[in-house]
């Protein structure tokens, strides 16, 4: 099994007498990470299966029947629930078992959506559990081909290291990366099936994935009531992922109302499949904009969800647009396994902007993106005037191309992304 920067900490985690959540997109490896941590669960259902799902949505009862059914044992006995939320009923029926017996069973549940979950007012178990996430692959599971260890930002956006024992996932160059994204089956294709071998079948992949989890995950479930103006919308917000989020414009082009898109947008983010980034409020300034950034979670499913074939080609029509957004994903991604600091950015309404603007305790970091690999003090224009309006922020960083870090100015430093 390949390396997954939090297995270690999950494993250690999953040995505590909770009951334990693991959230994630669809195809981020929950699954198989968790099959590793837990060899022989007592009981294993997989509620992504029809068959399994209906015997329980017929039943409510039949889960805790089971689980009882279970010998009594000196060691909990392991319940592993795969894409939970497919039944919300068995949150409660946890609920009723944990309670009466906090020793007796190991509870372990894992979903790719909390819509329904919330929607039905399912019983997230506050006080009971435990709440993990899992995301598509940071540099440090998946490393830049020179061989360049992935440190963050110099101690401040930082993970521990990987376990040297374990595999790391294939290495990509930057163009890789922003043409097919980072989800851990896409970068394996070639690795594990020799009659995968091109780009253009791992377009067809992310492609299909689009269509399959949509199909499974929202129509399903009855989740939304204008399908044909859901996948409008949703192909629209692809299109502008990494943009300031224009509401109005897109309820127009789509046809629906604006509480609509807003609640469209709010679907994406309970299926994982994006984050909002909020304008960066902190500032002197009073002519900001406050319209947040939606990003989608990766960068070969935002491509599948444009209507475009994921390849290279995309990426080289607009290669910095493209950058930018890889290197906001990577950011937010350690932030949430940091469980710690806030993602903003920052943008006035006379044209300054900073890309990214990182909060971890009292420190604000300010980051600029830019498609160079000879980064000059040009490219930190604004930069330069954030740092003298915010006395909170020391330092700020151009990530770029450049094969080694560059000092721009005394506060100022260019990166290359393999160094992010």
């Amino acid at each position: 099994m390949q390396a997954r920067w939090i297995q270690h900490s999950l494993a250690k985690q999953l040995a505590k007498p909770f009951v334990h959540i693991v959230f994630g997109a669809r195809q981020t490896g929950k699954t198989t990470l968790l099959t590793g941590l837990l060899p022989k669960p007592a009981l294993h259902y997989n509620l992504a299966d029809p068959e399994e799902r209906t015997r329980h949505l017929a039943n409510p009862g039949l889960f805790r029947q089971e689980c009882e059914a279970l010998p009594d044992s000196d060691r909990a006995h392991v319940v592993f629930i795969d894409e939970a939320q497919a039944v919300p009923a068995i949150f409660d029926a946890v609920q009723v078992l944990y309670d009466h017996d906090k020793v007796r069973w190991r509870f372990v549940l894992c979903g790719s959506s909390a819509r329904k979950l919330r929607k039905a007012g399912a019983n997230l178990l506050p006080g009971r559990c435990m709440l993990h996430r899992l995301f598509p692959l940071i540099l440090a599971e998946r490393p830049a081909p020179s061989g360049h260890s992935a440190a963050s930002l110099p101690a401040l956006i930082d993970l521990p290291s990987i376990a040297s024992q374990h595999a790391l996932f294939p290495p990509a160059d930057i163009e890789e990366r922003l043409a097919f994204g980072e989800l851990p089956g896409i970068t394996l294709l070639n690795d594990e099936d020799r009659t995968l071998l091109n780009d253009e079948d791992r377009s067809m992949v992310l492609k299909s994935f689009v269509a399959v989890h949509l199909e499974e995950e929202i129509r399903r479930e009855a989740l939304v009531k204008d399908w044909g103006a859901f996948v409008n919308f949703l192909r629209l917000a692809a299109h502008e992922s990494g943009q300031i989020t224009n509401f109005s414009a897109i309820a127009r082009e789509t046809g629906v109302s604006l509480p609509t898109v807003k609640s469209h947008y709010q679907l994406l983010e309970d299926m994982f499949i994006g984050f909002s980034v909020p304008a960066y409020a902190r500032s002197p300034r009073k002519n900001l904009l406050s319209t947040p950034r939606f990003y989608f979670f990766d960068l070969g499913i935002r491509h599948a969800a444009a209507g475009l074939l994921p390849d290279r080609n995309v990426v080289r029509t607009d290669p910095g647009r493209f950058f930018e957004q890889w290197v906001g994903i990577e950011i937010w991604k350690r932030l949430q396994y940091r469980n710690e600091g806030r993602l903003h950015h920052f943008r006035t309404k006379d044209g300054a902007e900073v890309d990214f603007i990182v909060e971890l305790g009292e420190c604000v970091i300010p980051i600029e993106v830019k498609w160079t690999d000879r980064p000059c003090v040009q490219d930190a224009t604004h930069l330069v005037a954030f740092l003298r309006d915010h006395p909170r922020a020391k330092h700020g960083y151009v990530i770029c191309r450049c094969p080694r870090p560059l000092k721009l100015t005394e506060t100022i430093t260019a990166l290359p992304w393999r160094q992010l």
